[in-house]
């Protein structure tokens, strides 16, 4: 005999109209199924296990499920499915999990376990959840999965160099600061250090011949003006080493480079959006002062421009400390070879020829017209 899931889920996630994604009489009737029987409730949350497993093998890591979630649910939904995460990973050792899934798992401890008013409620919400993760499709893993041997533990955070140390510093003051002289100032510093940690790191691995092969990322793009947001991202990995392909229909972009040069990416990326969205506050009270009420067309504008303009900055920055390490003939080749393999087609998370293209887009229109010089 069929047990109360598998009827609930017949109902609720396989259904017709369940297969086009809306709500229908087969939610309510699975609900209701699941709500009658408490002695369903293991064999529930066991299921809801087993299809966060499936993303993991389909590619997906927890920050790209969480933002799924968040983007066609609800609250409760993101705090089901951040639950959901955490009892799935506790199965793995902490040597069995990619070097980024501790930070995302960390992350998962702002959204608090949803408590639902009845159990109609709660099985309504799981339901809906469990029908969106079952249709997550394949994408490009940039990581293996939880549970793979992996050849180098992941690191430590107190291991963490102290270019990267310094790094974050210049970057919380650049963000702290009001004053958007001096913002510059410490970003085109941080910018200038992160390309001589990239130098040294290339360096090194060349010296010691490093088996060193590029490996990649995912970074969030959340609406709203998600299109400056990735042109934004282009451009800091652009000046940075790396390539960026802009996956619209997930809300993310895929960072292919080296591991150092991922970091900083990352850390810069982060740091430029909080200082981007600041100055954007101030200039639009400014504009709503004067009289103008075009509030989403004058951010989208401003964004569009602040990415552009600081791909420009941001390459300026690096120049100096690439083009005087060349000069011993010993660093060209190894960047050029480094270069090489980021941009590399077989490259892992290059697959995707819509993401591509739409990366390309993206760096196209991030390079339209020619930033003015820096400011002395």
């Amino acid at each position: 005999m069929e047990s109360v899931i598998d009827r609930a889920f017949a109902a609720a996630l396989y259904g017709g109209d369940a297969q086009a994604g809306h709500a229908d009489d087969g939610l309510d009737t699975g609900a209701s199924l699941l709500a009658a029987d408490p002695t369903a409730d293991a064999e529930l949350a066991a299921r809801g296990e087993e299809l966060i497993r499936r993303a993991w093998e389909r590619g997906w890591q927890p920050a790209d499920v969480l933002r799924l979630v968040r983007r066609e649910l609800d609250d409760p939904h993101v705090r089901l499915a951040a639950a959901l995460v955490r009892a799935e990973t506790r199965r793995y050792a902490p040597d069995r999990l990619p070097a980024r899934w501790p930070a995302q798992l960390a992350a998962l401890d702002e959204h608090a376990p949803w408590r639902a008013p009845d159990r109609f409620a709660h099985a309504t919400a799981v339901l809906a959840l469990y029908r969106l993760l079952l249709r997550l499709p394949p994408i490009e893993p940039v990581a293996p999965a939880p549970g793979t041997p992996l050849h180098v533990p992941p690191p430590h955070p107190g291991d963490e160099p102290r270019a990267l140390t310094r790094i974050r510093a210049l970057l919380a003051k650049a963000e702290a600061t009001g004053y958007p002289e001096e913002a510059e100032a410490l970003t085109a510093k941080a910018q200038e250090l992160m390309a001589r940690h990239s130098v040294d790191e290339a360096l090194l691995a060349a010296r010691t011949h490093a088996k060193d092969a590029p490996g990649a990322c995912r970074i969030g793009v959340d609406a709203p003006y998600e299109t400056a947001k990735a042109i934004l991202l282009d451009a800091v990995a652009g000046a940075n080493r790396c390539r960026a392909v802009w996956n619209e229909a997930y809300s993310f972009s895929t960072v292919v480079g080296f591991e150092p040069d991922l970091e900083v990416v990352e850390l810069l990326h982060t740091s430029l959006l909080v200082q981007g969205t600041a100055a954007m506050t101030k200039a639009e009270a400014g504009q709503r002062a004067g009289g103008r009420k075009r509030t989403k067309a004058f951010r989208q504008a401003f964004l569009m421009a602040y990415a552009q303009r600081l791909g420009a900055r941001l390459e300026a920055a690096a120049a100096p400390v690439t083009h005087t390490d060349a000069d011993d003939g010993a660093l060209l080749p190894v960047l050029a070879a480094r270069d090489v393999a980021v941009t590399d087609p077989r490259v892992r998370g290059a697959r995707d020829g819509e993401g591509w293209a739409q990366g390309a887009a993206a760096a196209d229109r991030a390079r339209v017209a020619h930033a003015p010089p820096l400011e002395r």
